[in-house]
């Protein structure tokens, strides 16, 4: 057929044609200006990174460096945690990424791998820690696997659950047993996610009165037990510790084994101490626990492997119940958990592996010096000690209290101190708060080495005396203060430091104003405490829970003079007390000579009005007036004087011509207790009797050499004395140096025989 232009008139054809074109244009024109307002348009609420086509990849990059390092340089601490990561810790990095590329593959051949990935690290993993013929779940929460356990077991014991649910469990309500020593919160964890009520949780307690404060008491369970079968419950699951998580203890497995065959339950183990079944030797009370029914360990720590999978190895021979439990999965993917333990075990072989837990198992032996409450298990790697000492005159609480503000104390110090030690404070049920060395916890990533617990130990040896001291002097400071007039002693068991003091006025008074003044007073003796060069520490205290308008003096040595030390905060807060009140006193004399000042100024106005007249008052005619006949009046002007607080003529200023000076001001009030002291002693020091700096020969001595300097003597003749060059200053300066002065007071030189009877005391 021809084609059907071809048919019509070529002038219709060609208006046609025409007409196609000029549409097309107009379309593609519109099209291009589409475009362009599509390019010209953003939307406001899309980020800023997502805005245009995209970033690069180093740009993202640095995106991530930047939020990871953060804008300021990184801490030692934290710097030191990222050096340590490790080939092997690349290793397991590298499986997270393998994972996700590996499960682009087909099906058939994802199955294969997965299956061959799983099988192997479950094998190597039961080998490794002495448990035969299990399987292994894998899960990024250390608490996912006994929850599944628990499933598994409630679909075990439950045959109906699967059919009829929650009703089964209403019938016979199941009971879950947990030592009291277990993680905080693992019970209410449990029975939030498997919808139990908390009545199913049964807390187990430990022993209180024979063998270790730690360890469950088996006895006490099996009476727990009996109880719960005979009101119709039905006994379930066992928790068990193979060190717990506070001191590293393990119960009793064998015992609590038999316990559980005996009424059919399940035997979940769990803690630490399951590490050192990978060793050549294995404590017997370890050992144990490869005859329970299921174990969770985590091996990220105990080899200082990032982002690796807890595993929980079980025992069960039915797998639709482990398939129906979660223990299991068909989905290939959920399988590829396994691969960064998969590369990470491989990477670092048997000996690897052992060595690691060896390793830290060494730094415990070598932790021993510091003290443990592991009492029966010397084998445990995790050293717990905390700071305690009897205090006279105090009750039981307070004690409790001083020693666990002086633990913490010490904790927190060590930790700071020695970083890579992995130190850190924790709470026990009897002990209270105390210090824990976990170095299997913590040794493998922090890369923790003999030197460091070496140095542990070296700065525990160093902040025992100080803890000792500050306790011993508490007693001391408090009795100082209560028989101080001016000062009040809070009573804040708390705070680990010398005490807690705050200044107070004479009067009493407890008004709005006088609690501003006492908050201003209070501050401004802290400025002032800190301005003086002694080795304490003054604070406003805790951030939280700290009183207010106080000090708060930090840890002390043997050496202080409490007397002294509460001499001078009374003498300051009196000083600025004083110099507030004479400021106060001065802004009440000017306020009121501003008064009398006005008054005079006007009266004096009055008689210039009746000496000049009034004629002269008149603008114009004043002017003519004063040009025909002058009027010629003395100068009176007035000047306050601040000393005297009274408005005086200036009269003699005008016929001297220089103002006079006036009455010399009153000395600002100053402490007067700048004590005379030693060569090299510093404030709020005691000279000790034994030292090797000062003996009691020298410093009688000197007390005559700061008697004869203040009686000004004449210099002494070259002949006289002997000095090196290097100390020779003029007479001014010796007479200045012969006190060390306290700063921001006055030199004022005490009895010498009382400063004779002070060194004799000491």
């Amino acid at each position: 057929l021809s084609h059907p232009l071809e048919m019509v008139d070529p002038t219709l054809a060609e208006m046609g044609k025409n007409l196609n074109e000029a549409m097309k244009m107009l379309e593609d024109n519109q099209r291009k200006a589409e475009e362009e307002n599509e390019k010209k348009y953003a939307r406001k609420d899309i980020p800023g990174p997502l805005q245009g086509s995209g970033q690069d990849m180093v740009s993202i990059l640095q995106l991530v460096q930047n939020l990871m390092h953060g804008e300021e340089e990184e801490e030692s601490s934290q710097a030191y945690r990222l050096q340590n990561v490790g080939e092997q810790g690349h290793m397991a990095l590298l499986g997270h990424s393998l994972a996700a590329y590996i499960s682009v593959l087909d099906r058939e051949r994802l199955r294969k791998l997965t299956t061959r990935i799983l099988s192997d690290t479950t094998l190597w993993l039961c080998r490794l820690f002495r448990y035969e013929n299990g399987s292994a779940y894998y899960h990024e929460d250390d608490r996912e696997g006994l929850l599944k356990i628990c499933r598994l077991v409630i679909h075990t014991r439950y045959e109906d659950y699967t059919v009829e649910g929650f009703n089964v469990l209403y019938t016979k309500q199941p009971v879950i047993y947990i030592s009291s020593a277990a993680r905080t919160g693992l019970g209410q964890a449990l029975c939030n996610q498997l919808g139990l009520p908390l009545s199913c949780m049964c807390r187990v307690p430990c022993n209180t009165m024979f063998g270790s404060q730690h360890q469950m008491d088996v006895a006490l369970l099996d009476r727990l037990i009996k109880d719960d079968v005979e009101s119709g419950k039905l006994p379930l699951l066992l928790v068990a510790n193979a060190g717990t998580p506070g001191a590293g203890h393990t119960d009793k497995l064998g015992r609590l084994k038999e316990l559980c065959e005996q009424y059919n339950m399940w035997l979940h183990v769990e803690g630490v101490n399951l590490a050192t079944l990978a060793l050549g030797y294995v404590s017997s009370s370890v050992l144990a626990a490869t005859k329970c029914d299921s174990m969770t360990l985590t091996l990220g720590s105990w080899l200082g492997l990032p982002a690796v999978p807890a595993v929980t190895l079980y025992r069960h021979e039915d797998p639709s119940l482990s398939l129906a439990a979660g223990l299991t999965s068909s989905q290939p993917v959920e399988k590829l958990r396994a691969l960064p333990l998969w590369l990470s075990l491989q990477y670092l072989g048997h000996d690897g592996i052992v060595e690691r837990i060896k390793h830290a198992s060494q730094l415990v032996s070598s932790a021993w010096l510091v003290g443990w409450l592991v009492e029966d298990e010397l084998s445990s790697p995790v050293v717990v000690f905390k700071f305690y000492q009897k205090y006279l005159n105090r009750g039981p609480t307070s004690v409790h209290f001083f020693n666990w503000a002086l633990s913490l104390q010490l904790g927190e110090q060590l930790a700071q101190l020695v970083p890579a030690s992995g130190v850190d404070v924790v709470e026990l049920e009897d002990e209270g708060t105390c210090v824990r060395f976990s170095p299997l916890m913590t040794s493998a990533v922090l890369g923790t080495e003999i030197q460091d617990v070496d140095q542990l130990v070296d700065c525990l040896k160093m902040k025992i005396p100080v803890l000792t001291s500050t306790l011993q002097l508490r007693e001391e400071f408090e009795q100082e203060v209560r028989r101080t007039v001016g000062l009040l002693y809070i009573e804040d068991l708390s705070w680990p430091g010398l005490g807690v003091v705050r200044y107070i006025f004479h009067d009493g008074k407890n008004d709005d104003k006088q609690e501003k003044e006492l908050e201003k007073i209070n501050t401004e003796l802290l400025k002032k405490l800190n301005e003086l060069e002694s080795d304490l520490t003054f604070s406003l205290g805790p951030e939280f829970g700290g009183q207010k308008n106080c000090v708060y003096i930090g840890m002390v040595t043997e050496d202080l003079d409490v007397s002294e030390l509460v001499e001078t905060i009374a003498a300051t807060g009196r000083e600025i007390e004083e110099n507030s009140r004479l400021l106060e006193n001065m802004t009440e004399v000017v306020r009121k000579g501003i008064q009398e000042a006005q008054l005079q100024l006007q009266k004096a106005n009055e008689e210039r009005l009746l000496e000049e007249g009034l004629l002269r008052q008149i603008p114009v005619v004043g002017s003519v007036l004063n040009w025909f006949s002058p009027f010629q009046a003395s100068p009176k002007g007035r000047t306050f004087n601040l000393t005297a607080g009274s408005l005086e003529s200036t009269e003699s200023t005008y016929v001297s011509k220089a103002q006079g000076t006036g009455t010399t001001p009153p000395p600002t009030p100053t402490s007067s207790l700048t004590k005379q002291r030693l060569p090299g002693q510093k404030i709020f020091k005691r000279s000790l009797r034994n030292s090797d700096a000062f003996s009691e020969t020298s410093s009688v001595s000197h007390c005559e050499d700061l008697e004869k300097t203040d009686q000004r003597p004449p210099p002494l003749s070259p002949g006289q004395e002997q000095r090196s060059p290097e100390t020779e200053k003029p007479e001014q300066q010796q007479q200045e140096g012969a006190q060390t002065p306290n700063k921001g007071t006055e030199d004022i030189p005490r009895d010498c025989t009382k400063a004779r009877a002070m060194l004799k005391l000491n």
